[in-house]
């Protein structure tokens, strides 16, 4: 089976093109932003309407997060092109920083509002992991994030123009975008049966695991990678030190857990 994106571009309006990357983008905030007021209203003391109200503050940091993290790992090609920091139509956003931008948001949130931050984080972990998974799919448009080559008959054609000069006589891809997209799903899905056991917390040290995990395993096989540290992806290094500190959180919330029994 061989994947081929449509192109970049949904539709134009009076000249001005219209992305898919945008719309699916958008379509994936709405959904993270129903499903955080869903999970808030039915299953916590969060009060209604908190996440549809405070979803702006909350989508333009993770957007402005995402977009600078990403120019950030791109330092020396938007230094040469600095007017191109404000498109984002065509790509450009990292999940990581996405999720600083978003935690840092919270926790001014949590402070005003004077609700338990963590309420907050489980919440959203759910949500966004929904999102990602929606929201990977403009990478299928853009034709990127792919993988090795392949030549197995299950692949993602990429156009010339998108190949690394290495991979020039390769036509078709491991579909990297759609291995993080299912993956981001099932997470979404572990993590509602956990929200229904055990919250302040445990959520989303949970959610930070295991997208961290998913994301070391697939960037293994992507070759679009921007920025690398002696070899190795930078979203891999990442990876590893947010595993780390989610399972220090994990075990302090169990520690504290134990000993208020």
């Amino acid at each position: 089976m061989i994947i081929v994106s449509p192109g970049e571009t949904a539709f134009s309006v009076f000249g001005f093109s219209v992305f898919w990357y945008g719309i699916i983008l958008a379509v994936a905030i709405l959904c993270g932003v129903f499903c955080a007021e869903f999970l808030g209203k039915k299953y916590s003391a969060i009060p209604s309407g908190f996440f549809i109200d405070n979803s702006p503050a909350v989508i333009v940091a993770g957007i402005i997060g995402a977009r600078l993290y990403y120019c950030l790992v791109n330092f020396s090609y938007y230094t040469a092109k600095p007017l191109e920091i404000f498109d984002i139509r065509q790509g450009g956003l990292s999940i990581h920083g996405m999720i600083i931008a978003g935690i840092i948001t919270v926790f001014f949130l949590a402070e005003k509002y004077k609700i338990h931050v963590f309420e907050l984080f489980d919440v959203l972990a759910c949500s966004v992991a929904l999102s990602q998974s929606i929201g990977r799919w403009g990478n299928f448009f853009n034709s990127e994030a792919f993988g090795l080559p392949t030549n197995s008959g299950w692949g993602l054609f990429i156009p010339v123009s998108h190949r690394p000069v290495e991979y020039l006589n390769y036509e078709l891809f491991h579909p990297a975008f759609l291995y993080e997209s299912l993956a981001d799903f099932i997470i979404f899905l572990i993590l509602l049966l956990i929200f229904k056991k055990f919250k302040r917390g445990y959520v989303f040290f949970a959610y930070l695991i295991l997208y961290s995990a998913a994301r070391f395993a697939i960037e293994s096989i992507r070759i679009d990678s921007v920025l690398y540290i002696s070899g190795m992806p930078v979203a891999k290094f990442v990876s590893i030190i947010t595993i780390i500190a989610a399972f220090g959180g994990l075990g302090f919330l169990i520690y504290h857990d134990y000993n208020s029994n």
